[in-house]
């Protein structure tokens, strides 16, 4: 709802009425009426964040609600946040033209991705020490782009031409880079280590 022209909301979020001659010396109609909360702890600065809109100021940044139990909230509406069925939900809307359908609003009927839901949670992971250089591919998978240690793997799929896949070892397979078996439960590789140095095999720990 549109503000009358009367009222004026300051940049420190407070809610006033110019009709007072007084009013930039006078108290606010409303203390927070206009203001993005970080911890939302009462209705009112529920209400104050939505009126604050869905970008920080300043920074531009986008603004997500997630629930104190790690639930999402709809960006749009701020509706609960429901998982995605293709089933019966692909022709909703799209929240933003870039994003995947991973949880959906019902109220709304539109589909939104993971990003969209938790602003703050990573989205992807790096790792450089110890000679390796690691990066997440997906949910669940680790690319190995550099290690002290390698192994021979059948080829990945199309998708990453050229590169091992550490879940199938196979000793005339290409060689590939690998984690070492200090990586591993017990100290030991699902696969055979060698030394990129030297070519050696490296023996478990006893």
């Amino acid at each position: 709802m549109k503000v009358p022209n009367h009222l004026f909301v300051g940049c420190e979020g407070a809610l006033y009425d110019t009709r007072n001659p007084l009013w930039s010396k006078s108290a606010p109609l409303r203390a927070d009426y206009c203001l993005g909360h970080r911890d939302i702890n009462t209705v009112a600065q529920f209400k104050s964040t939505l009126r604050n809109g869905a970008y920080a100021w300043p920074g531009g940044y986008q603004m997500y609600l997630i629930c104190s139990d790690g639930a999402p909230l709809c960006p749009q509406c701020q509706a609960e946040a429901i998982e995605y069925d293709s089933a019966t939900m692909e022709e909703w809307e799209q929240y933003t033209n870039h994003g995947c359908a991973d949880h959906a609003c019902a109220h709304g009927q539109i589909t939104f991705d993971s990003c969209e839901a938790f602003g703050d949670e990573p989205q992807s992971w790096n790792y450089s020490g110890d000679g390796y250089e690691l990066t997440d591919c997906l949910d669940s998978d680790i690319f190995v782009l550099k290690s002290p240690f390698s192994t021979f793997a059948q080829y990945c799929s199309p998708c990453v031409p050229g590169a091992g896949n550490l879940d199938n070892a196979m000793a005339d397979g290409a060689k590939t880079y690998c984690l070492g078996a200090d990586w591993f439960e017990e100290g030991k590789a699902p696969y055979p280590v060698y030394s990129v140095a030297t070519g050696e095999a490296i023996l478990p720990a006893a």
